[in-house]
């Protein structure tokens, strides 16, 4: 079919229409590079740039004359994004020739920034030798998946310069901390040991001790702590613990959770006082945005002739699990106790009983309840705990930590925390209690 104006072979009209569609092509290919929906750029080897498009100058809030010959690629970057450019993207484009959808951020008008994805490529000569290199740079403002990688990274980069900066007031507070400490209790330094745990648990006379630590990683300092120390001559105080997180912050806190304990308790051993006081210096000490608390338990044992009576409060702790001469086991309920540190005012739950001949009472970490078992990766439990406890024959604390302890070995690395455990029990023959044991720890 022939149109109107042509000859029947059409071939005259078909000349004209194909120079027509060549001029056109001719015309809007710059204005496609300048009108893009995406930034365009041209730089050197050495990132000075020698073409840029329009819509590339429009989000910089520039104008071809401020940018061409006279900056670099990076002078368009936030200081973030020039820093991974330098030690990312560029190394990479040098060695690879070509880098796609790598995210940076421009700084765009009006001091904005504007995430962007940038795909550069090497332009080389026939020889091989480079020439210049083409940048891409789409506008990412809208791009879920990028924001999400953009605040990873910025939260990432936010914790290294905040636990830089805590490092730094940690050392500065823990020197001032200790002048004020030695002023006020300065009999209390005379017992404190440097380590976190002590090197061993005392004598106690009508009372068998036994314990164990296990270090998740040996390149982290843990959290959970415990003691056992002399009140007078016949009484005696332990605790157990459990400080959130790891590292030389949580050292600290176990530190100074460790010596708060000891001192409070010869000032008033009443357990829930004693964790009172802890709850209040943790909390003054800790209450300027960097948070810390622990969990705890801290106890008092009055050895007498048959029997050991045992006062305690809990913090937030896991319950201390019993185990009685009878071969039954079962959790002396601390129900309610708070968090210690978290709150200015905090409630602790105190509870009472009696230790008899053949008796052990087991204080533990969340390590060991929290241990990940079996092939769906369960918890542990406390309700397994009580089950293995009860399984075995009431045979002394120390029995008692070494089935405990190859229990968490055979957790492998379902075992991720730091465990401690501590066991005290009266013997089944109740020795004569001899006060000249604990004077001389008191001394």
């Amino acid at each position: 079919m022939c149109r109107t104006g042509q000859d029947p072979d059409g071939e005259e009209d078909l000349d004209a229409t194909d120079a027509v569609f060549s001029s056109l092509l001719e015309d809007s290919a710059e204005e496609l590079y300048e009108q893009a929906p995406c930034g365009y750029l041209s730089t050197l080897m050495d990132g000075t740039i020698a073409k840029i498009n329009t819509t590339l100058l429009g989000w910089l809030g520039l104008s071809r004359r401020q940018v061409v010959g006279r900056m670099r690629f990076t002078d368009l970057l936030t200081v973030g994004g020039k820093l991974y450019h330098e030690t990312h993207f560029a190394p990479m484009l040098q060695m690879q020739g070509e880098v796609s959808g790598i995210a940076l951020e421009l700084k765009a008008a009006g001091k904005q920034r504007m995430p962007v994805l940038v795909t550069s490529k090497v332009k080389t000569s026939d020889d091989g030798e480079p020439l210049l290199i083409r940048t891409t740079v789409f506008d990412a403002r809208d791009r879920r998946a990028y924001e999400k990688e953009l605040l990873r990274g910025r939260q990432a980069a936010e914790e290294a310069r905040r636990q830089a900066e805590d490092a730094r007031r940690q050392a500065e507070e823990a020197r001032r901390q200790a002048e004020a400490d030695r002023e006020r209790l300065q009999e209390a330094l005379a017992v404190l040991q440097q380590n976190l745990l002590p090197a061993a648990l005392p004598t106690v006379p009508g009372l068998e001790a036994a314990s164990y630590y296990h270090t998740a990683s040996p390149d982290l300092l843990g959290g959970d702590f415990y003691d056992l120390f002399p009140l007078d001559t016949d009484r005696w105080a332990f605790f157990l613990g459990d400080v959130c997180g790891k590292g030389p912050q949580a050292a600290a806190v176990t530190s100074l959770t460790r010596y708060t304990l000891r001192a409070a308790a010869l000032h008033d051993p009443d357990p829930v006082t004693v964790l009172t006081t802890l709850n209040t210096v943790l909390h003054e000490r800790y209450t300027s945005g960097d948070t810390r608390y622990c969990t705890a338990i801290f106890g008092i044992l009055q050895p007498g002739d048959r029997q050991v009576g045992l006062d305690l409060a809990s913090g937030g702790h896991p319950s201390a699990l019993i185990q009685r001469a009878d071969g039954t086991a079962d959790y002396l309920p601390t129900p309610g106790g708070m968090l210690v540190g978290v709150l200015p005012q905090a409630q602790f739950t105190p509870a009472r009983t009696q230790l008899f001949p053949g008796d052990t009472l087991l204080l533990y970490t969340d390590g060991l309840t929290e241990a990940r078992t079996g092939p769906d990766r369960e918890l542990y439990g406390e309700d397994a705990l009580r089950d293995f406890t009860a399984a075995r024959p009431p045979a002394g604390p120390q029995d008692l930590i070494t089935a405990l302890t190859g229990l968490l070995a055979g957790f492998g690395d379902g075992l991720d925390d730091d465990t401690a455990l501590l066991a005290l029990g009266v013997p089944t023959i109740l020795p004569t209690p001899d006060p000249t044991s604990a004077s001389e720890h008191l001394t």
